[in-house]
């Protein structure tokens, strides 16, 4: 129970750093969500929007942090 419990705090740690910048940086974070490759479809009464760029970055900043903490434990 105790590797579960520091992966808890750690996953805990990330997310209130991760919120922390978006909440500091909100307003020169604009770019992120309009990237070229993000997909977005208007109609006249249906949006959809898939933002496939964005999730790919995000996923590998997710993958550098996990490897960097996996390293560190």
């Amino acid at each position: 129970m105790q590797g579960v419990a520091k992966i808890l705090i750690i996953s805990g740690a990330i997310l209130i750093i991760a919120g922390l910048i978006v909440w500091l940086l909100a307003d020169k974070l604009h770019w992120f969500g309009n990237l070229p490759g993000d997909i977005k479809i208007k109609r006249d009464n249906v949006t959809i929007y898939a933002p496939i760029v964005s999730f790919l970055l995000v996923s590998l900043f997710l993958t550098l942090i996990i490897n960097i903490i996996k390293r560190l434990f």
